[in-house]
């Protein structure tokens, strides 16, 4: 189970460099140019493993989608909502170069890892956060196209064998190996090395733009992203914020609160944010959902634009996270995908009208005076806007 974090090849053969062919690269593949822009399959969440064979299973690597173009020599490196980083990852787009591939589009995940080999989501946004991406690694899973032939109709597990042969995956390029045994298995190796959860794929499923059932996602831990919904300010000789309080949307689009998550982040991170905070200020939501008691009286709203990812021990009876840490922010979603079920649905939720000032910066930060920063200057959370 291990080495399907290391990129190894499990059956011990070599791999072989894909080229140009007349021969289409798996059952299904069609003649096509490469194509300009593509939407990436999501997985949809899931509360226990499918029943059944024929699927794949790979542990979810906590990092950040991206898309590769290979176009003879000239890469592009593409978020899950349409970003294009590739000139904020010159080392990463600089690597793909040595693929002997003329065209090719990749998927996969950008992660940091540990010194035990284990992803970290804080260490990835402070090495993007630093301009440091020689530090990070990219783990592909699927290919979608390679040198003429559209693979997007071929078997997943088709397209895995290509992928695999095209590259001697390595280094800070690497293969993302899967089983196709029971599960369970896999999902308790991601409970051991404390990972967020495993991916289970169908092994003859068509690649799909959106989220689609042929992809579930098992989470491991308590683990989810956030809304950010504003900030509470610093106590003590705390600068900066004091903490930010969470929200997500349920399955019909109603906003909830979720609490407040105030560990976790840097001495950095916590005068950020309250840039960030004074930038963004807003009226109070105007309809939100809590249980138990109102949300807090000290919260400065913004606008519900930040997204986060927070661990938690469980879900309080108030549909409050306990014992949150805040892990990093996330710039490659946007606020309207930050959809979950209820927790404890019995609970009673109340509409509130959230009180409280909209962003008083006599709190901030003393080193930016209260200045409210350019809407287009990039900090080093992401950018104001």
């Amino acid at each position: 189970m291990a080495a399907a974090t290391d990129g190894s090849n499990l059956s011990g053969m070599p791999r072989t460099i894909a080229a140009p062919t007349d021969l289409p690269p798996a059952a299904g593949a069609t003649r096509s140019s490469l194509p300009t822009s593509q939407e990436p399959q999501l997985a949809t969440a899931a509360k226990a493993v499918p029943d059944g064979s024929g699927w794949l299973s790979e542990l979810k690597l906590d990092g950040y989608r991206l898309l590769v173009w290979i176009d003879s020599g000239r890469v592009r490196l593409v978020t899950r909502n349409g970003r294009d980083w590739t000139d904020r990852m010159p080392a990463l787009a600089e690597r793909f170069k040595g693929l002997k591939v003329d065209t090719a589009l990749i998927d996969g995940e950008l992660v940091a890892l540990r010194p035990d080999g284990t992803p970290s989501f804080h260490d990835l946004q402070n090495s993007l956060t630093n301009g440091r991406d020689r530090s990070l690694y990219f783990y592909a899973f699927d290919i979608l196209h390679l040198n003429g032939w559209d693979l997007r109709n071929c078997d997943l597990i088709d397209r895995k064998c290509v992928l695999e042969g095209i590259h001697k995956w390595s280094g800070y390029l690497r293969y993302t190996e899967h089983v196709d045994c029971d599960p369970e298995l896999l999902l308790a190796e991601a409970r051991r090395l404390k990972l967020e959860g495993i991916i289970v794929k169908r092994a003859d499923a068509a690649y799909r733009g959106g989220r689609r059932p042929s992809w579930l996602k098992i989470k491991a831990s308590g683990r989810e992203d956030f809304i950010v919904l504003g900030w509470t300010p610093p106590g003590g000789s705390r600068r900066g914020i004091g903490g930010l309080a969470l929200g997500f949307y349920d399955p019909v689009g109603r906003l909830h609160y979720a609490g407040v998550v105030g560990t976790g982040f840097s001495d950095r991170e916590l005068l950020d944010y309250a840039v960030l905070g004074e930038a963004m200020a807003s009226t109070p939501p105007t309809t939100l959902l809590s249980a138990g008691d109102r949300p807090d009286r000290t919260i400065r709203w913004i606008r519900p634009e930040l997204i986060i990812e927070v661990s938690f021990s469980a879900w309080s009876g108030e549909g409050r996270v306990r014992h949150p840490v805040y892990l990093g922010l996330r710039e490659d979603k946007i606020a309207a995908e930050v959809v979950m079920e209820v927790p404890d649905p019995t609970a009673e939720r109340r509409a509130v009208t959230p009180v409280g000032p909209a962003g008083d910066r006599s709190l901030g930060a003393s080193r930016w005076k209260g200045a409210v920063p350019p809407r287009h200057k990039r900090f080093s959370l992401g950018e104001a806007t």
